[in-house]
This record gives C-alpha cells, sequence and structure tokens, in this order.
C-alpha cells in the first residue's frame, strides 16, 4: 500500500473537523494541481494519508485513511479534477513540525521538503515509518 499527505490549512477545514466527520469521512475537494490530481488519482480505499497543516502551524497532525476512491469534483466547473473522501484514523501523539522534518537528514528527500507547495504527495515506506516514529505512533 502507498502513503500520501494531504496538506488543508486549519482556518479551511482541520484535523478535528476531520475528526469530527466520523468513521463516514468526508471528501477531499478543492484540488486544482495535476500533480496533486494524479496522486489523488493513484490512491486506493484504505491507503494512508499523513494529515498536515499548512500555513497555520506547518505541522503533521494526524492520520487519514481513504474511504472512497476518487471520483469527479462538482465544485470544478471544467470538469478537470476530482476528489477522495478521507476518515480520521488517529491523531499523533506529538505533531510533527515542517521545522523537525527539514532538520532530520533521513527525511532530505521527502516531497513536503522537496515540494513544498504540492498538496497531495507520494510518502515513501521510509519516510512513513520516520515520522510515525517522531509523532509517537
Amino acid at each position: 500500500m502507498a502513503h500520501w499527505l494531504v496538506k488543508s490549512e486549519p482556518s479551511k477545514w482541520s484535523w478535528d473537523q476531520q475528526v469530527a466527520a466520523g468513521e463516514k469521512g468526508t471528501f477531499w475537494n478543492g484540488v486544482r494541481n495535476h500533480s496533486a490530481k494524479l496522486n489523488l488519482m493513484a490512491m486506493k480505499v484504505g491507503e494512508r494519508a499523513f494529515f498536515y497543516h499548512s500555513n497555520e502551524g506547518k505541522e503533521i497532525v494526524g492520520i487519514v485513511k481513504v474511504v472512497k476512491p476518487y471520483y469527479p469534483d462538482p465544485s470544478d466547473e471544467s470538469g478537470r479534477f476530482g476528489m477522495v473522501d478521507f476518515a480520521a484514523v488517529k491523531p499523533l501523539k506529538t505533531p510533527v513540525a515542517l521545522k523537525a522534518i527539514r532538520d532530520e537528514p533521513r527525511l532530505e528527500e521527502m516531497a513536503l521538503v522537496k515540494q513544498s507547495r504540492l498538496s497531495v504527495q507520494p510518502v515513501t515506506d521510509e519516510e512513513w515509518k520516520i515520522v510515525c516514529a517522531m509523532g509517537g505512533v
């Protein structure tokens, strides 16, 4: 199974809101970048993603899972972009800040470091293990 990282500004959609959506989860819409779209399209039900608070906080705060695969995003008038549904799995015991990720030499190639603006990113198995350890899960 692949691993991912998805970003959200907490003022628009926070970890607490994701948790409140319950086991059914909720859609992850608004992606308008083709690389991010391809990542969404590659996601399979059951795969896990880090939930990252961008702009405010700049830290990984939780883990979500894909509960519905890629489908059209009705908010996209062009019809070119889609979305997936995520449900919260668990919070990290200790949020992992972007600074801590940048300071960890084993994560220097992580997409979050190299492609910091990409809203939906792949995470390697090794990166997943390191960040989970840093976050206490």
